[in-house]
């Protein structure tokens, strides 16, 4: 998954358009992902809108945050006047198909207090004993300038159509992909018959869950039928956190419903590691959620440009694109855009990465070394991964290879070839020496390649 706001401006103007955005699918697709995010593309509210950097007062030339949806040009099922029409959209669904890509769309079922929902149907919304409407909340934190619905309001059934009404015209526009957002603040019961009713007729639609919340209520969620989850992998630091926390989400009964998608960032999470941690931190942590994982996203223009500056003492981003449209040079040669290709090309070429049950973790004696395989079930296909945790300093030590069930003796010699830098290294037995510069690359991908006929013939390894 690629995330990008679609008011992101490659020119002068102010606001990027639909057709600004075609011009950035061709180096998307080259980069080798399938999935184009884009951020809610509604018409945004003006009352109690939000200004830069979350700032309670907004300027006249603010554009607000889009998840504060609906406006006098509408709602839920409009487009925000400023990227074009409905027509500019279909345009752009169909010229990311034609390059491999699919487009998804936010649904974020909340409203600004100008959201057309509003007015029309009062009765979908808490209302305070002043008779106002309330506002959403997550102490201390107040969102004045969004509305939550009401999903226990009397008139239920008519709120839980309107918005199938709604999925099924994005549906109908081409879309057949939908980041949720906050679902975990919605009941279960809407989910599971938001769900089952939408697959009836479109079984090919996906649905991922972005709730970073208590485990149950993530596994509750995925249940209830979402085709992909967010993850706890953005705050997995050290070798045994990311050790104890893959081996439950794949050795565990949470494989037969919970499948995983990791985000290193995202527009609402820049963590630690990424603000101190340099360019080696953000290749490393790229690295890791490629080869974790088989389904992985990036918030792209701040990843691809190693973008670190943050709200002093916290994890989000200064000069957020929540808040305001930013203009990403991404033809900065320090972008991490073929280092971004290489990966994804290396799992678009090797089976075993297409999938995350088979992760195997492997030994070191290095804290700072994380090493794992992934194998094809016939082993055709085998690949040791080993990264540097440390982005500051070299780190070497063993890794303990499995080499039984690689069909090697301990005494057997083989190769593995480093896909990344496309060095080779011969090993033999299953204790081996690595060193990580991350300087100059944090980690190796490996695969093995066995010895077929004469020994220390590098021609006949395969």
């Amino acid at each position: 998954w690629y995330e990008f706001f679609p008011r992101y401006c490659p020119t002068e103007k102010k606001h990027g358009t639909f057709a600004d955005c075609e011009k950035l699918l061709p180096s998307i697709s080259e980069m080798g992902f399938d999935v184009v995010y884009l951020p809610p593309i509604h018409p945004i509210g003006r009352t109690k809108r939000r200004g830069k950097n979350n700032a309670v007062i907004a300027g006249l030339d603010d554009v607000g945050s889009p998840w504060a949806i609906g406006s006098e040009e509408g709602g839920h099922a409009a487009i925000h006047p400023a990227l074009g029409t409905m027509e500019d959209f279909e345009r752009f669904v169909n010229k990311a198909k034609e390059l491999g890509l699919d487009v998804a769309l936010d649904l974020a079922l909340q409203c600004s207090p100008d959201h057309p929902y509003v007015r029309e149907h009062p009765e979908w919304f808490r209302q305070r004993p002043d008779g106002t409407v309330q506002y959403a909340e997550n102490p201390p934190k107040k969102y004045e300038d969004i509305y939550p619905l009401n999903f226990e309001t009397e008139n239920w059934r008519e709120l839980w159509e309107e918005i199938r009404r709604v999925v099924l015209f994005w549906i109908g526009k081409g879309v057949r992909i939908f980041r949720v957002d906050n679902p975990h603040t919605k009941p279960f019961a809407f989910w599971e018959w938001l769900i089952t009713e939408v697959k009836q007729d479109h079984p090919d639609v996906f649905f991922l869950s972005e709730a970073f919340t208590r485990p149950k209520i993530m596994q509750r969620l995925a249940k209830a039928g979402f085709s992909q989850s967010y993850t706890y992998f953005t705050w997995r630091y050290t070798r045994r956190e990311f050790v104890e926390y893959l081996t439950q989400l794949t050795r565990s009964d949470l494989r037969d419903f919970f499948r995983p998608n990791f985000w290193p960032n995202t527009p609402d999470i820049l963590p630690e590691h990424l603000q101190y941690g340099g360019r080696s931190a953000f290749i490393a942590r790229y690295l890791l959620a490629a080869t974790l994982s088989s389904n992985t996203g990036i918030y792209g223009p701040a990843f691809e440009l190693c973008a670190k500056d943050a709200l002093p003492g916290r994890e989000e981003y200064l000069h957020s694109e929540k808040y305001e449209v930013r203009k990403w040079n991404l033809d900065d040669p320090a972008s991490l855009r073929h280092i971004i290709a290489g990966v994804n090309r290396i799992r678009r070429e090797n089976p075993a990465l297409q999938t995350t049950w088979n992760l195997e973790f492997f030994d070191t004696d290095n804290e700072n070394i994380l090493c794992y395989g992934k194998a094809t079930e016939d082993g055709e296909n085998a690949l040791i991964i080993v990264v540097n945790l440390d982005p500051f300093h070299t780190q070497s030590g063993r890794v303990k290879i499995p080499v039984e069930r690689l069909g090697l003796g301990e005494k057997t010699p083989y190769m593995v070839h480093d896909l990344i830098g496309d060095d080779k290294f011969v090993w033999e037995g299953g204790r081996n020496f690595v060193e990580i510069d991350p300087r100059v690359m944090p980690g190796f991908i490996f695969r093995v390649r066995r010895k077929l006929r004469r020994e220390n013939d590098f021609d006949y390894f395969m």
